[in-house]
């Protein structure tokens, strides 16, 4: 599907670019889509292509698909781009902006979220400051749930609602250089005399001062009209290794669907912002794949993640999986998803292990059935022990990702979900596992049911970053904090160890295994109840983690070992 272009008479386009300066062509408008640097004691700020941030002392860096998307999509249509991610590429900040100045850019496009839109609404003044000619594009969950609230708070010249600003910041430097008809999603200030397009609506903000909108973001774009991520203007080398999503490097991450066809859990910020209920889409098998061939014959790709919120199932993931088995291609590359533990059936397993499939990452939340229903999860408890036992029979290595710190779960609650997490680590269900702190991000259902019920500590953004709760529980943050701590080290019982002990086979096997210790330990740094005042090299963060790790060591009984009938080890319902 090609831009949408408007019937009627097209308004005049602009014929200088941003400094006044005369163009030729529309290669004579610079673009920059990036991430400056953010500085912080707390470690390297996961920003990228991600629901959740949080910060890292154990960097990880993740493709950020749409931002890739979006700088390959304009390049595609004509307009000069450079790609600066000053978080991967470990720029300071000053380095960053000597950068960007030398681009002569005339728009930068960044994309933001809660946790530091505070830093970035800052970052826009010194960007004006020093780059007055300059044109500011921000886009992301946070912008599209609260456009106004950065119109107030910095002086930004374009909001680009929705999950889909790779399609219409195209749309957007169109109207202004070809007089394309303006797509909906899209914020301007009234002095901004570049825009032809008669507003939807008129906005007034605190100060006074009028902000103009195209009307509903623009969600109806056919994904297989993308082209291919330009992996060499993206610097895909950047996220090809340091990311423990990966076994087999350089690898490198997909986007299959925007973004997740389950799309109602009242945690997820990107169900209710950039895609919400109604919108998902895919692109089709034959793309995907073709996407797939690309990466692996141009770049020597081992390993593909795919981050859309949950993967196409049904026919579509028949399709795929026989697209890679007949062509070979199962033999070449690894293929890892995000996926719903009730949403396969055994022989789909069998099939996507002999696709290739490797990784396959699961939204546990939490062991409770009250937490899940409130989640609107769609899933029961023994669905946490069905789904990944399942993928195991295929073949597959079960990603677990676990919340904790819910205002309605009791310590008992929490402790409940760290059994089960361990209990399925020893029985060899689960391979890896992620834990965090729930956040309850503005604009999410579960953040609106917080402020109904006074459950917000506070609504400073800088405090949404995953280090302390936002939350009021019914327990110290410092036991919520050591809690992440014991469900980070509940994979350690002797038949866990004996397993991965016995299960190498190369020396890339045991530096595999290296690698992910590394990250458990700078997991264990994250959560420590001292936070910034304790460090790699100190000797109370080791003494601390020896104490959780050796506890689960030498008492790999759980509770649920004493529930084994509660669990029924048969195929987990399908829930579509």
């Amino acid at each position: 599907m090609a831009l949408k272009r408007s019937s009627k008479k097209q308004t005049s386009s602009k014929t200088t670019d941003t400094k006044n300066v005369k163009i030729r062509s529309i290669k004579d408008i610079t673009v920059v889509v990036g991430y400056a640097p953010i500085e912080s004691k707390k470690g390297t700020p996961l920003l990228s292509q991600n629901r959740q941030f949080q910060y890292f002392n154990a960097p990880t860096y993740i493709y950020p698909m749409v931002p890739a998307y979006t700088a390959s999509n304009l390049q595609h249509h004509g307009y000069r781009v450079y790609w600066m991610d000053g978080i991967a590429e470990k720029k300071t900040y000053d380095q960053w902006i000597d950068e960007l100045k030398a681009t002569a850019a005339d728009y930068l496009l960044v994309e933001t979220k809660s946790p530091i839109v505070k830093t970035h609404w800052k970052q826009i003044v010194d960007i004006k400051k020093k780059l007055p000619f300059i044109k500011l594009v921000w886009v992301g969950d946070h912008v599209t749930a609260f456009p106004l609230e950065t119109m107030q708070n910095s002086n930004v010249d374009y909001i680009i609602s929705g999950g889909d600003y790779d399609f219409v910041i195209v749309n957007l430097l169109n109207h202004i250089y070809k007089g394309e008809e303006l797509e909906g999603g899209i914020y301007w200030r009234s002095s901004n005399k570049d825009i032809k397009a008669k507003p939807k609506n008129t906005h007034t903000l605190k100060n006074g001062s009028k902000v103009y909108s195209s009307g509903p973001s623009s969600l109806r774009h056919n994904l297989d009209s993308l082209p291919f991520v330009d992996r060499d203007l993206t610097k895909w080398e950047l996220y090809a290794y340091e990311n423990g999503n990966y076994k087999y490097t350089p690898a490198t991450y997909m986007y299959s669907g925007r973004d997740c066809w389950w799309n109602r859990c009242t945690f997820c910020v990107w169900d209710h912002t950039l895609n919400p209920l109604g919108s998902y889409r895919s692109f089709s098998p034959e793309r995907l794949f073709a996407e797939v061939k690309h990466v692996v014959d141009t770049y020597g790709v081992k390993e593909i993640f795919d981050d859309a919120g949950t993967f196409m199932i049904g026919p579509k993931l028949k399709k795929f999986c026989e697209l890679l088995i007949q062509s070979g291609y199962n033999k070449k590359v690894r293929y890892g998803i995000n996926m719903r533990f009730n949403a396969l059936t055994q022989d789909y397993y069998y099939l996507m292990g002999k696709a290739g499939f490797r990784f396959i990452l699961y939204g546990m939340e939490s062991g409770n059935q009250k937490t899940l229903d409130k989640l609107d999860k769609g899933t029961k408890e023994a669905d946490a022990i069905n789904g990944p036992r399942m993928a195991r029979k295929g073949g597959l290595d079960p990603h677990i990702t676990i919340m904790l710190g819910y205002p309605w779960e009791t310590y008992e609650d929490a402790r409940r979900t760290i059994e089960i997490a361990k209990y399925a680590f020893k029985k060899g269900y689960y391979e890896t596992m992620q834990a965090t702190i729930v956040i309850p991000y503005p604009a999410t259902p579960l953040w609106k049911e917080c402020k109904e019920k006074g459950w917000l500590l506070s609504e400073d953004y800088d405090k949404y970053d995953m280090r302390q709760p936002v939350m009021k529980i019914p327990f110290s943050h410092e036991k919520l904090l050591e809690l992440e701590q014991d469900l980070y080290s509940s994979f350690m019982s002797p038949q866990y160890i004996i397993r991965k002990v016995l299960g190498i086979r190369s020396p890339h096997d045991f530096f595999y295994l290296f690698y992910m210790g590394k990250k458990l330990i700078g997991h264990l740094l994250d959560f420590d109840p001292n936070q910034t005042k304790v460090s790699f090299f100190s000797i109370a963060f080791w003494k601390n983690a020896s104490s959780k790790l050796s506890k689960h060591f030498f008492a790999p009984k759980t509770s649920v070992d004493y529930e084994k009938d509660a669990i029924r080890l048969a195929d987990s319902a399908m829930n579509l």
